[in-house]
């Protein structure tokens, strides 16, 4: 979902701005540019990267399995 948002700009900085990535791209260049301050996506890219990984993914799918298999075994 996207928020609407109104910020002030010098006069000079928005020229510039317009100039470089054109009117129809600010808002995205300027979220582009702050994200990284404001999320912390390096958790996020941890998770992508750890998912990418296929035999790691096979292995802990089989370590969970197993573990789901020893449960009807275990006292309560």
């Amino acid at each position: 979902m996207h928020r609407k948002m109104t910020i002030t700009l010098d006069e000079e900085v928005y020229d510039g701005m317009y100039k470089m990535v054109g009117r129809r791209h600010m808002s995205k260049f300027i979220e582009d540019l702050v994200r990284p301050y404001v999320i912390d996506a390096s958790l996020d890219d941890g998770y992508r990267e750890m998912a990418a990984d296929r035999s790691r993914e096979t292995e802990a799918a089989e370590w969970c399995n197993a573990l789901a298999g020893d449960m009807p075994n275990e006292e309560r």
